[in-house]
């Protein structure tokens, strides 16, 4: 779960004190102080003022089906980047930019954007280094999302 504790202590403050709620990054933020590039703190804030009491549990939903697509989309876009399948690496690389900029994984999304701008210029020897390069950053969203969502 999302910081329970710390979402739960804001809640109760919330509706004691009619308090506006507080910027995601004060919500059990801590975690992503080494992630600080990977997440967008500011993008994680507008998911959380769409549910500020966290009633429905919206950004751990969204987070939990974020991390599910990423692994699919990235399995398809390093099959697509090492074969033949260069319409699946486009697929894959254009859902996953949107995905991941709106959850706040920005360098994420350009980095999507990068390997989407190269295939369409026909620059194929370009694409090892970008796709392993979108693979590490793949690696440091989807483990600061398990940081978030441990906290």
């Amino acid at each position: 779960m999302l910081g329970t504790r710390s979402i739960h202590s804001w809640q109760t403050r919330l509706r004691a004190h009619h308090v506006p709620p507080p910027p995601v990054n004060s919500l059990s933020m801590a975690s992503l102080a080494g992630e600080a590039e990977a997440l967008d703190r500011a993008s994680l804030d507008k998911l959380v003022q769409l549910d500020p009491l966290g009633q429905s549990k919206l950004v751990e939903r969204v987070l939990t089906s974020y991390q599910g697509s990423l692994s699919r989309l990235r399995q398809q876009i390093v099959e697509g980047s090492t074969g033949t399948d260069h319409a699946g690496l486009l697929m894959g690389v254009h859902s996953l930019k949107s995905s991941s900029a709106h959850i706040g994984a920005l360098q994420l999304s350009g980095l999507c954007a990068e390997v989407e701008h190269a295939m369409r210029e026909g620059r194929r020897d370009d694409l090892p280094a970008l796709v392993a390069q979108l693979q590490r950053e793949v690696d440091r969203v989807d483990e600061a999302i398990r940081r978030l969502m441990d906290h």
